[in-house]
This record gives C-alpha cells, structure tokens and sequence, in this order.
C-alpha cells in the first residue's frame, strides 16, 4: 500500500507538528505503507520522510523540476520522480498512491486535500482521504465544511468521504476499512 501524504513544507509553531510528522512516519513504516510525498527536504515533508526511512520503511519523492533545481530534494529518497510542475506532481501523486493524507500545511496543503476530495466527488477515485488533525489543526475547517451542509451547497454524504484523526494509527486502520461513498455529489 502506497499513501501520499500533503504537509507543509514549514515546520510550524511549536514541536507539536514535528512530533505528529515524525509520528505518522513511523506509523506508516511499521505497518509496511509505502510513504509518498512531494520529495523535499524541507519542513514536515522532511520530517515525516525521516521517521518513515529511520523505521524502515520507504519514501517515494515526488518533485517539480524546479525544486530540485534550487536543491530541494530530498537526499535520501527509495524512488525519487521528477515532473515539470506542481499540477503534474499532484497528477502522478494520486496515480501511485492508494489513499491520501492531510497533515497541517498552508494553502498548497489544503488545495492538495481540496483537489483529492472534488476527484473522489466526481468519480475520479475511490481512494480515502485522511485529515490528521494534530492538536485540532482543521477543527475551523470541519465547521467550515458544516456551514457548507447547513448552507446547502454541500450534499451531507460527501463530508464523510474524509476520515478525521488525531491519532496516526486509527487513522491508518480506518484506510484499511475504508468503504467509499457512493452517491454521486449532484443527486
């Protein structure tokens, strides 16, 4: 099983996200889940690729040209692939991965989990989508995708497509249960 895993390339404020990523490193590698991420040595990518690798499990890179061409990339990568652009990354990220996760991030974190759930809405993929929502990270999130509900511009189905943890095992164990959603996004 292969996960990619969307998380900043910041470290965050306070350890809290370092211990999280380091964490769901670990995790991943003792339950033999092949990590995929967007292959820098930067913030909690770098974490969580550390934890994985020092556990012993594997860490496939996947990285725009340009990043590697500032020397961004990670050095100790078990599959490394180099693409043109970030689009082509997130493409090639959802090819190879069985699931997705979401660590805390900024914006290109949260269009990567935004872009996985209108895929899995609109057929694209029958894959599950993980929140790790380390020390309440996305609870404003989860309140904005209920003001969506209660507005009416979300069918309330759709909001179970992702599954949300605060704990790197449970989360990992409701992937291997995972039973998507069925009912189209417009019926």
């Amino acid at each position: 099983m292969k996960i990619a895993v969307f998380c900043g390339s910041n470290f965050g404020k306070g350890d809290i996200y370092r211990h999280a990523a380091a964490a769901l490193g670990r995790a991943l590698a003792e339950q033999r889940i092949e990590l995929v991420f967007g292959g820098t040595s930067k913030g909690l990518m770098k974490i969580v690729a550390d934890a994985a690798l020092e556990a012993g499990g594997r860490a496939h890179g996947i990285i725009p040209r340009l990043l590697v061409e500032k020397g961004q990339q990670y050095p100790n990568l078990t599959e490394a692939e180099i693409v043109d652009t970030r689009s082509a990354r997130k493409l090639r990220m959802a090819a190879v991965s069985d699931g997705f996760i979401a660590m805390p991030g900024g914006v290109g974190t949260v269009e990567e989990l935004f872009e996985m759930w209108v895929d899995a809405q609109f057929d694209g993929h029958k894959k599950p989508l993980g929140l790790y929502n380390v020390g309440g990270f996305y609870d404003n999130l989860l309140r904005f995708i209920d003001d969506m509900i209660e507005h009416g511009f979300l069918p309330p189905q759709q909001k179970g497509m992702i599954i949300v943890q605060s704990d790197p095992r449970p989360l990992l164990q409701a992937f291997r249960t995972f039973t998507p959603v069925t009912t189209p996004k417009w019926m």
